[in-house]
């Protein structure tokens, strides 16, 4: 398995173009990246473009801050599946684990769950944003996600005040033990900062940076 098969090649920022959409892919298709990571705006665009390819295309739901209503967060779910999405990385309710209702983060994961059941090859990460967690907020959801199910737990969105740290991917990674893969996602930039959450045991990475990853150069870009 190569390192480029295990990057989410994502552009998620708010002034994304067709143009700038339309590179991405192409990148993707060229280097072989698991999915591009895209808006649901660009969805059905993205799975246009890769239909030939082996690339998936992977969106955003409940983007950035996880605060939206479940029932919203379902219907932008299945419009981004009728879209061509196959994988979905969506933002826990961030309020419901500082408040401690993990209750209801868990009940949110199984109607997650229970619409995939009509798509069984999606594939569903969760993105905890650990910059705003405590560790043992950590590791109440990501042992939530392995009692539900959930394929992935992620890190980060990138537009936290922080991203992947080795301690929260420990946590995760601890935790989930092999039923749950970790996706490690925010200010992940070269080629070194890959291979130690690889290392890690870390299944993905999420990174705008994954051509400069791949090729060994120094990017610029910041998520």
């Amino acid at each position: 398995m190569t390192i480029a098969s295990m990057i989410d090649h994502t552009l998620l920022k708010a002034d994304a173009t067709n143009e700038q959409i339309e590179k991405l892919c192409h990148e993707a298709a060229q280097y072989e990246f698991a999915t591009v990571c895209v808006n649901p705006h660009y969805v059905s665009r993205s799975a246009e473009l890769l239909a030939n390819t082996k690339v998936k295309v992977c969106t955003v739901i409940g983007f950035p801050l996880g605060a939206n209503k479940t029932a919203v967060k379902l219907l932008e779910m299945e419009l981004a599946v009728q879209d061509g999405a196959e994988e979905i990385d969506y933002v826990i309710n961030i309020s419901d684990v500082k408040n401690g209702d993990f209750q209801s983060v868990k009940n949110e994961m199984k109607q997650f769950l229970k619409i995939k059941e009509k798509y069984p090859d999606l594939t569903i990460k969760i993105i905890l944003e650990v910059c705003y967690l405590t560790n043992d907020e950590i590791s109440k959801v990501s042992w939530i996600a392995r009692e539900c199910g959930i394929d992935y737990v992620k890190t980060s969105t990138g537009f936290g005040s922080g991203g992947a740290t080795e301690e929260s991917v420990q946590i995760m990674n601890e935790v989930s033990g092999d039923q749950v893969k970790v996706k490690a996602s925010g200010g992940i930039r070269t080629a070194e900062d890959t291979q130690k959450y690889l290392s890690m045991g870390v299944s993905r990475i999420g990174t705008s940076n994954g051509v400069s990853i791949v090729n060994g150069t120094l990017s610029t870009n910041d998520y």
